[in-house]
């Protein structure tokens, strides 16, 4: 893949997360206040101290809860898995699930803890919790790695989380992080809401949106959200918009289990629409989201055809996989790795439309699209349509580009970096 030479990216400073600026310049906003934070895995700073610790090590800023995203605050569950309500016996915290019972946290979520983990103990675990050290969550803060892609749930779960605590009164504080794929490129079609909003997708923002989580919060906020939340988003510092996340200097950790690398969150925001089909997507192989097929497809012949097109930034290679676990789980399946060879001229959403096209022309009535699931994911139902009537991939590409020029207009007030 071509990038930034280790010699232009090191003389970038290193960019300075939203969590090492809250505790280096901006610790009033939590000291004597009691915290709920959001966070799982990748809320660590740059030197992988996690912000849970360093929150339980400040004095004077109490923790009294953990909320934990899709794939839980341990990163562990996999895509869609339900999440339980635990209680960290270690840290003596109660872990609630934003993608269990609800996506919206109840209002005894955050106001009214001790009563809530009562409830939820001896109607779950058959034993009975300790009473927590408060009942109420003064400020609550939202820590996550995003991945730039509309078809994530965590800036779903951030939004819900802005309503619930605009509703009790509880002021909200982002994390800003960066957007790995940069926040320069947009691509793909603008959600059609409230048609096509779902958990995977809520508001009206490119599949590819080229913002951060705070600025995300910022245009949600203003823009979208029935009750307004007193919102502070601390922002990084030294991010520049064109950076993708190897030319930071910032460890990777991976965000959910299915994006590994940098290389799979590269490609995610395109190859994501295969979920919406009967082609594997990679999940159960080591390079989900690379790697994509099924069971009647040559991938000898798949990738000779598509490699014909000569598609900017990226050349195909055939492959054999069998995937451990999600689609033709235990079954050998044919298809091609995408490799990215020049991420920069690569699009990811044409890129994908071209593979089902091609897919189409291969092999008919094989493919299926499934049109709920994928109409959820592409935001419209239009581009499934123009798939199955045969349109070529520029043309509904070109169809995108209204949406995203009005888009750059709306997003332009939130931005935090140039």
């Amino acid at each position: 893949m071509s990038h930034s030479s280790s010699a232009s990216a090191t003389q970038r400073p290193p960019v300075k997360l939203g969590v090492e600026v809250l505790f280096e310049k901006h610790l009033d906003l939590i000291r004597g206040k009691h915290v709920g934070l959001i966070t799982n895995p990748t809320g660590l700073d740059s030197r992988l101290d996690s912000i849970i610790d360093r929150f339980r090590n400040e004095p004077g800023v109490k923790l009294v809860a953990l909320y934990g995203p899709e794939h839980g605050v341990r990163g562990n569950a996999q895509a869609g898995e339900y999440v339980p309500f635990y209680y960290d016996e270690q840290l003596k915290l109660p872990v609630f699930s934003l993608y269990g019972q609800s996506h919206k946290p109840p209002p005894d979520m955050l106001t009214n803890i001790d009563e809530y983990m009562r409830t939820f103990d001896t109607q779950h675990t058959g034993k009975q919790m300790e009473p927590g050290m408060m009942s109420s969550v003064d400020v609550m803060v939202f820590d996550l790695q995003d991945v730039g892609t509309r078809v994530y749930t965590y800036i779903a779960t951030m939004a819900y989380a802005m309503q619930a605590a605009a509703e009790s009164g509880i002021p909200f504080i982002v994390l800003d992080r960066p957007n790995p794929v940069n926040g320069a490129v947009m691509e793909g079609p603008i959600l059609e809401y409230p048609s096509h909003s779902s958990f995977i997708g809520l508001y009206p923002i490119p599949l590819r949106h080229g913002m951060t989580a705070g600025e995300l919060a910022q245009l949600f906020n203003d823009k979208f959200l029935k009750h307004k939340v007193k919102l502070t988003v601390v922002p990084m510092e030294n991010w520049t918009r064109d950076e993708w996340f190897d030319e930071t200097g910032l460890p990777w950790v991976m965000p959910s289990p299915n994006l590994p690398t940098p290389e799979s969150t590269t490609v995610y925001p395109g190859q994501v629409l295969l979920e919406g089909s009967n082609l594997s997507e990679g999940r159960g192989t080591t390079r989900p989201f690379e790697f994509f097929g099924a069971p009647w497809i040559d991938g000898h012949v798949l990738a000779k055809k598509l490699n014909d097109l000569h598609l900017p930034g990226v050349k195909y290679r055939e492959v054999w996989f069998t995937p451990s676990f999600s689609k033709f789980s235990g079954k050998l399946c044919g298809g091609c790795q995408l490799h990215v060879m020049d991420r920069n001229a690569y699009q990811s959403v044409t890129t994908v439309l071209a593979e089902l096209a091609v897919i189409k022309e291969l092999y008919g009535s094989k493919l299926e699209l499934h049109a709920e699931y994928f109409d959820k994911v592409m935001g419209t139902s239009s581009v499934r349509e123009a798939l199955e009537h045969g349109e070529p991939a520029e043309k509904m590409v070109t169809d995108f580009a209204p949406g995203l020029k009005a888009f750059a207009t709306l997003r332009q007030p939130y931005l935090l970096y140039h």
